[in-house]
């Protein structure tokens, strides 16, 4: 059985569905702000030519997902289901930002539920790789139950701190798996 990594899930602020071509500009404007990749290892990434590899390299990637506010249809962001491993029973959940009016508040939290929520159906364990730099990502994967559990190379051969969150765990604090 193979993972659906691009479904439409809904909570009550925010829409994921699958990124699609015609997603670029709403999406790059919500990824201009040059703070948001400030802690990020591409520190450009909100240039226009940068941000244009990421696009490619998300839309390529068969697991991105376009985050859009429920109240507004307004394109705030994007995550990524990425290396299903059904050996393993695991998936890692990454690749996410959100424009920054949307910090601070329940968004990422509610995005991350609904992934793991989906993603707990299929596999017993979500991770999640941060670069060791990137505190703002190792405080908001924690912020959802994630916990240490050493390191691992991401893609591009970065050492990264990686993060788990067990089904086992999920269900346990949630009861709504």
């Amino acid at each position: 059985m193979s993972f659906d990594r691009q479904p439409v899930l809904t909570g009550s602020l925010v829409r994921l569905r699958p990124l699609t071509a015609d997603d670029l500009s709403g999406l790059q404007l919500a990824a201009s702000d040059p703070l948001i990749w400030a802690q990020h290892p591409d520190r450009q990434r909100h240039t226009p030519q940068a941000f244009r590899r990421f696009f490619d390299d998300a839309l390529g990637s068969g697991g991105a997902l376009i985050a859009e506010d429920i109240s507004d249809g307004e394109i705030m962001g994007t995550s990524r289901y990425h290396g299903y491993d059904p050996e393993a029973s695991e998936i890692e959940i990454g690749w996410t930002f959100l424009a920054r009016k949307y910090w601070g508040g329940a968004v990422n939290g509610e995005m991350k539920r609904l992934m793991l929520r989906h993603a707990f159906r299929q596999v017993d364990s979500v991770i999640f790789l941060v670069a060791p730099e990137n505190a703002r990502s190792r405080s908001a994967v924690e912020k959802i139950g994630a916990v240490p559990d050493g390191r691992r190379l991401d893609g591009g051969g970065r050492d990264c701190l990686l993060y788990r969150v067990t089904a086992a765990a999920w269900k346990a604090a949630h009861r709504d798996v």
